[in-house]
């Protein structure tokens, strides 16, 4: 069971649990990315087993008539294992999403699964006409020309600023530097893309400018922020009809994922500290 303190983060350990959380959701007008947590799998049978979860995850949401949609991270699913096996997961996790009519995201991790990732995604997203979607880190310094490559495909893409300690001859590691990246791509985006912008950011400056940008060239765009960050935020932009989608992750593997969220802010390990000293 998750304790009260990792609650704020997580959804539950059961695919119910996190529906649940999800219809709350829903009648706040905010819409549901749902993550099963798991990741780094060495060996193909747990992977085959999260990616059959994620099949009968979909069929949940489309039982359920939720406005939601899952994200699946690579190396949940066997790319630890081999190229070939996340690969041919990922394709069966993304046919049974299409029958159902469940968008899928893929996530992206560290700098090393890039290539495997964007090359699985052109093939479905392709085959599913825009059905599948993948994320792209703006404190990567190739993510320009993989932004020019993906601007010809169909399907959605969802910017973020990178939560990855990544080598820096790889990536930009300023603040400052990573932001003016995030600005420059997020243009770059609304002006190219057809398919709409996601906007994977709690930052409120880059809210704004995606308001802004999307006033000047009309593409459609939403905002996707984590269960936990801005809470009230996200509930508000939902009210000024702004499309917002909150990141939900669930399942037994929650501690790891709870630890992140709390040393990653401030206020996260302040909230954590709170609840541990019962105030």
């Amino acid at each position: 069971m998750i304790p009260p303190i990792a609650s704020r983060f997580v959804a539950g350990e059961s695919p119910a649990a996190a529906l649940d959380h999800v219809d709350d959701l829903n009648d706040q007008g905010v819409k549901a990315i749902l993550n099963l947590l798991g990741e780094h799998y060495e060996e193909r049978p747990p992977a085959d087993e999260d990616a059959a979860a994620y099949e009968d995850l979909v069929r949940d949401i489309s039982g359920s008539g939720l406005d939601a949609c899952i994200s699946v991270k690579p190396s949940q699913i066997g790319l630890d294992v081999g190229d070939d096996v996340f690969a041919e997961n990922l394709a069966d996790i993304a046919a049974v999403a299409d029958e159902h009519g469940v968008f899928t995201w893929v996530d992206m991790e560290d700098h090393e699964t890039t290539d495997a990732t964007l090359d699985a995604f052109e093939d479905l997203t392709t085959e599913y006409e825009g059905g599948v979607g993948v994320c792209v880190q703006a404190n990567l310094k190739r993510t320009e020309e993989d932004l020019e490559r993906l601007a010809d495909l169909p399907g959605k893409v969802r910017l973020v600023k990178g939560a990855y300690d990544e080598p820096r001859e790889l990536a930009y590691k300023n603040k400052e530097r990573v932001n003016e990246a995030y600005r420059t791509y997020l243009k770059f985006m609304f002006q190219e893309f057809d398919d709409g912008v996601a906007v994977g950011s709690h930052d409120p400056e880059m809210i704004a400018l995606a308001r802004d940008l999307h006033d000047e060239y009309g593409t459609d765009y939403e905002i996707q922020m984590l269960m936990g960050v801005r809470d009230d935020a996200q509930v508000e932009l939902a009210a000024e009809d702004v499309e917002v989608w909150q990141y939900v992750p669930y399942g037994d593997k929650w501690f790891s994922y709870f630890y992140r969220r709390a040393m990653e802010r401030k206020e996260n390990m302040l909230f954590a500290l709170r609840a541990v000293l019962g105030r």
